[in-house]
């Protein structure tokens, strides 16, 4: 049952943000929003019915302050016909509206979203069946440009002397257009000969991405496993686990002899697959339903990982990733994703 409809027009409230027309005081679950293109206007209603069954349905959600004009865009760009208000979310100081959607290819609506938060600097998701905050999950992060804001091995090479070489390669790896474990092997070769004492430099300097220490906190208050799986370093990815008390940490061995890094790496590389492996492991250990499974990230190493989780996250990430993931962060910390959960 729907009731009848209040017509908005645009040019009334384009200078006003979502939470000053639906004032989560006041605005009540089940409110119906479309935006008429042609009349340039929001029509609402109140509806106790689902939408189309026809299509497929999903969350949209978006933060309180998002601009009406940017709002009735966004959802022409994803061609969202009509969206119902299903909760309002204060977390971190901040304010998300959860709208059950509906779109006619999540695929293709993702990727146009994805082009439309990064140009308009906003955030915003498009998600199925998100893992749910009070229920205990499993997250599962890259560590290099993801949880710190740095690439150890770029730092290394810089204060051993190799930098420029070292970082071009990296870019290459991150975009998708060099093998990693190939990569990888390259750039460590570079690092022959160089101090252990290096790095300890760059482990006592290492830059904590924003939000990382609250989004860890608010999870672990609900029973959240985290864990990061690395292309990068066991001297890093352990400092970090302890330092953050993380559940686990996965990442690469230096050979190191004689307090010197020989330019090569022990084992087996942790690649794209491991890091995927990674994720299957601690899901299994801890006992968690695969439906509260996250995985976040920034390059095309961690595109596996990101599609093995229930929700993956690209993370500031290179446009290979963009276009791939079920969401992304483009601007705010880490902690946005607490808007992201259910």
């Amino acid at each position: 049952m729907t009731s009848p409809k209040e017509t908005i027009f645009l040019s009334t409230i384009k200078q006003q943000n979502l939470a000053q027309c639906l004032p989560f005081e006041s605005s009540p679950i089940g409110t119906l929003i479309s935006f008429n293109e042609n009349l340039q206007a929001f029509e609402l209603s109140t509806t106790t019915n689902a939408l189309d069954a026809g299509h497929l349905q999903i969350e949209l959600v978006v933060f309180s302050d998002i601009n009406m004009t940017t709002f009735a865009n966004l959802l022409i760009a994803c061609k969202i016909n009509s969206c119902v208000l299903q909760a309002i979310n204060h977390r971190n100081n901040l304010t998300s509206y959860r709208f059950t959607a509906q779109v006619s290819d999540l695929k293709i609506a993702r990727e146009q979203l994805a082009v439309f938060t990064t140009e308009h600097q906003i955030e915003a998701a498009l998600l199925c069946s998100a893992p749910t905050l009070a229920i205990p999950g499993l997250l599962v992060m890259d560590m290099d440009s993801t949880t710190i804001k740095i690439e150890c091995i770029d730092e290394i090479a810089a204060l051993a002397g190799v930098g420029e070489e070292v970082s071009a390669v990296t870019e290459l790896a991150m975009q998708g257009q060099l093998d990693f474990s190939e990569s990888l092997h390259q750039r460590v070769g570079k690092l022959a000969g160089a101090s252990e004492s290096i790095l300890a430099s760059v482990a006592d300097n290492i830059p904590l991405m924003e939000g990382l220490e609250t989004l860890i906190t608010e999870l672990k208050k609900h029973q959240w496993r985290i864990a990061i799986a690395s292309g990068g370093f066991t001297y890093f990815a352990d400092h970090l686990k302890n330092k953050l008390a993380l559940d686990a940490a996965e990442a690469n061995v230096l050979e190191i002899k004689e307090q010197t890094l020989t330019g090569k790496v022990l084992g087996k590389v942790v690649d794209a697959q491991a890091k995927a492996d990674c994720l299957a492991s601690l899901q299994t250990e801890f006992n968690i339903a695969s439906t509260q499974t996250v995985a976040m990230g920034d390059g095309a190493n961690d595109l596996v990982m990101m599609a093995a989780a229930h929700l993956g996250v690209a993370f500031h990430a290179k446009p290979l990733v963009l276009a791939q993931a079920d969401s992304c962060i483009s601007k705010s910390g880490l902690d946005c994703l607490l808007h992201w959960l259910a």
